[in-house]
C-alpha cells in the first residue's frame, strides 16, 4: 500500500510539471490596446444610400424595353423579307429552268411539224392521186398552220429570253439575300435599312415578274432601253453646291480627296462615252434583227400552207416549190431565233446597260452627297468600283487619266471602261 501512494504522488506531480509546461508554451502575450487615432484619419461615419440609387429608375427601365422591343421588331421585320428573298429566289430558280425547256420544246416540236408538212407536201406533187392526194394536201396545209399559228404565240413569248430574265432575277434576289444577311450578321439593322431592302424587293418585282399575262415585259419595245431593277430613290440629287464647295477643305476625310472625285466623275464620261453607248447600239441592232425573225417566221409558214393547198391544181408543181421551199426557210428562220436564243443575247444586252446605269447612278449619288463623312469610304468606294469593271484600283486610275487625255486632246477614248462585258 505504501509503495502505491508513493507512486500515485509521483504521478500527480509529473502530470502537474507537464501540463505547466504546456500552458507556458502556448500563452501569447497580450499587446496593447492602440487607443489614439492616427490625426490623418477620421473616425468613420455611417452613411445611407437612398434607396433610388440601389433601384433603377422606372422610366430608365421602361426606355430601354422600348429599345429591346424596337430593335427587335425591326430586326424580325428584316428577317421576315430576307425569307421572303429566299423564296423569290426559289421562285424564279424553278421559272427559269421551266421556260429554257420550253424553249427546247417549243422549237424542236415547231421543227419537226413544219419539215414533216414540207414532206407530205412533196410526196403529194410527186405521185399523189386522189384520196391520197386530198389526204396528203389536208394534212399538210393543217400541219403548216399549226405551225405558224405555234410560231406566232412563241414569238411573242421569247421563252428564251424569259429563261435570261428569271436567271438574272435570281442572281439579283440572291446577291440582295447576301447583302441582309451581312447587314444581320454586323449589326443590329436599323429602320432605313428595312425600308431600303423593302424598296429593293419591290423594285426587282416589278422589274423581273413571274406572271405572263398582263405583267410580261414587252419582248419588242420601240427602242431599246437598259433593265432597270432598282428604286427610283436610289439616285439622290443634292444641289447644294455652296455646301459643298466649303466642304473641299475638308476632303481628306473618310478617305476622299479631290483628286479621287476627279477620278470617279472620269469613270462616268468613260461609261456613257463608251460603254453604255456600245450597249445601246447592239442592242438596237439585236431588237430589230429579231423583230426580223419573228415576223419572217410565221409569214414563210403561212406561205407555206397556201401553197401546199393548191397542189395538184393545174399549177401544182409550182405550189409545191413554194410550199417546201418556204417551209424549210421558216424551220431555218426559227432555228437560227430561237435555237440561237436571239432573245437571251437582247436579254444579256439590256442587263449589260442596266448594270452601267446602276454603276453610273450610283456613283453620281455618292459625289452629290455634299458631306463626306456620310458617304461610304472612299478607299473602299473605289475598290467595289474596280472590281466591278473587272479592273484593279490602279488600273482604274490609269483609266481616268486616259479619259482625261482624251477630253483635252478632243479625241475619241480607244477603251472601254468595263473589262468584264
Amino acid at each position: 500500500m505504501a509503495s502505491l501512494q508513493v507512486s500515485n504522488t509521483l504521478f500527480s506531480s509529473s502530470s502537474c510539471r507537464s501540463s505547466n509546461r504546456i500552458n507556458a508554451a502556448i500563452s501569447v502575450p497580450k499587446l496593447p490596446r492602440i487607443i489614439s487615432l492616427s490625426p490623418l484619419t477620421k473616425p468613420k461615419q455611417s452613411s445611407t444610400i437612398p434607396v433610388e440609387m440601389l433601384v433603377p429608375s422606372t422610366k430608365l427601365l421602361e426606355q430601354n424595353k422600348v429599345d429591346d422591343s424596337g430593335n427587335s421588331m425591326v430586326t424580325a421585320q428584316l428577317y421576315a423579307i430576307l425569307e421572303a428573298v429566299a423564296d423569290r429566289v426559289e421562285m424564279h430558280h424553278n421559272l427559269g429552268q421551266q421556260r429554257d425547256n420550253w424553249n427546247t420544246l417549243l422549237l424542236n416540236s415547231i421543227n419537226m411539224i413544219t419539215l414533216t408538212a414540207a414532206t407530205m407536201a412533196g410526196v403529194a406533187a410527186t405521185g399523189g392521186a386522189g384520196a391520197s392526194l386530198l389526204a396528203l394536201k389536208l394534212s399538210s396545209t393543217l400541219l403548216f398552220s399549226a405551225a405558224a399559228g405555234m410560231m406566232v404565240i412563241v414569238n411573242k413569248m421569247q421563252p428564251s429570253q424569259l429563261a435570261e430574265e428569271q436567271r438574272n432575277a435570281t442572281r439579283l434576289f440572291k446577291q440582295l439575300q447576301r447583302e441582309i444577311q451581312t447587314i444581320l450578321a454586323l449589326r443590329v439593322p436599323s429602320e432605313n435599312q428595312v425600308k431600303e431592302a423593302m424598296e429593293k424587293v419591290l423594285a426587282l418585282d416589278q422589274a423581273y415578274p413571274l406572271p405572263l399575262l398582263g405583267k410580261m415585259i414587252e419582248k419588242f419595245p420601240k427602242t431599246f432601253e437598259p433593265a432597270v431593277w432598282w428604286p427610283s430613290s436610289h439616285s439622290r440629287i443634292n444641289n447644294n453646291v455652296s455646301e459643298r464647295e466649303q466642304n473641299t477643305n475638308k476632303m481628306e476625310k473618310n478617305g476622299w480627296s479631290e483628286k479621287l472625285e476627279e477620278e470617279m466623275r472620269e469613270i462616268i464620261e468613260g461609261l456613257k462615252t463608251k460603254d453604255i453607248e456600245d450597249y445601246m447600239r447592239l442592242g438596237n441592232l439585236v431588237l430589230k434583227t429579231n423583230k426580223i425573225l419573228a415576223i419572217s417566221g410565221p409569214l414563210l409558214t403561212g406561205i407555206a400552207a397556201v401553197g401546199s393547198a393548191f397542189v395538184g391544181s393545174p399549177h401544182g408543181s409550182w405550189a409545191a416549190v413554194v410550199a417546201v421551199a418556204a417551209g424549210a426557210l421558216a424551220t431555218t428562220v426559227n432555228t437560227l431565233e430561237h435555237g440561237a436564243q436571239v432573245g437571251t443575247v437582247f436579254e444579256m444586252y439590256r442587263n449589260c446597260a442596266g448594270f452601267f446605269k446602276l454603276l453610273e447612278e450610283s456613283i453620281e449619288s455618292t459625289l452629290n452627297e455634299s458631306n463626306v463623312e456620310k458617304r461610304e469610304n472612299g478607299e473602299m468606294f473605289e475598290l467595289k468600283v474596280a472590281l466591278q469593271l473587272g479592273r484593279s484600283t490602279s488600273e482604274l486610275r490609269d483609266f481616268s487619266e486616259k479619259s482625261i487625255h482624251s477630253r483635252m486632246d478632243g479625241a475619241e477614248l480607244e477603251e472601254f471602261a468595263s473589262k468584264l462585258f
